[in-house]
C-alpha cells in the first residue's frame, strides 16, 4: 500500500501534467519537467518522513549502526536538499547523482528491514516485500537518471 502511493506521487504528477498538456491550448512542459515535479513531490514526502517518523526509520538500521536517529535526519535533509537541488540547473546533475547515490546506500536497510521484519512501511511482510521493494526503488533510480538528465550511458554509446 505504501508502495503504491509513493509511485503515485513519483508518477502522478507526470500523468496530470501529460494529460493538462493536451488539454490545454498552448501548454508545453518537456517530459523531463513533468518527470521532475513528481520526484520533487516523491523526496519531499518521504523527507517528511525522515522527521516525523525518526524513530520508526532508525529501527530499520542494524543495531551495529552508530548514530542511527542522526543518520535518519541527515538523510531527511539530503531528501529535501535534493528536492530543491534538482531545480536548481547549475546543481542539477550533480544533485541528481547524489540522490541515486543515496537510494542505492538506503537499500541495505530496506534489505535488512524486510529480513527482520520491521513493523515500518510494509517491511513486517517479510522477504516477499523486496520483490516489490527492490524493483520501486530501480525505478526510482531510474526517474531519477531521467529527471535529473543524466547522461552517464549516453556518452559511451556517442564515443563508440
Amino acid at each position: 500500500m505504501q508502495l503504491a502511493f509513493l509511485f503515485l506521487l513519483l508518477a502522478g504528477p507526470f500523468l496530470i501534467l501529460t494529460v493538462a498538456e493536451r488539454w490545454v491550448s498552448g501548454l508545453r512542459i518537456e517530459p523531463v519537467k513533468r518527470a521532475r515535479v513528481g520526484l520533487t513531490a516523491f523526496f519531499l514526502f518521504t523527507s517528511l518522513g525522515h522527521f516525523i517518523r525518526t524513530e520508526e526509520m532508525a529501527m530499520m538500521l542494524p543495531p551495529s549502526v552508530p548514530y542511527s536517529v542522526e543518520l535518519i535526519f541527515i538523510t531527511g535533509v539530503f531528501e529535501l536538499l535534493g528536492a530543491i537541488g534538482i531545480w536548481i540547473p547549475r546543481l542539477m546533475k550533480l544533485t541528481g547523482l547524489c540522490l541515486i547515490l543515496m537510494l542505492i546506500c538506503v537499500l541495505p536497510a530496506n534489505i535488512y528491514s524486510a529480513l527482520n521484519r520491521i513493523d515500518f512501511g510494509g517491511h513486517a511482510d517479510g522477504p516477499t516485500y523486496l520483490l516489490l521493494r527492490v524493483p520501486f526503488q530501480a525505478l526510482v533510480i531510474w526517474w531519477t537518471y531521467f529527471s535529473t538528465e543524466q547522461k552517464w550511458f549516453q556518452r559511451g554509446a556517442e564515443e563508440t
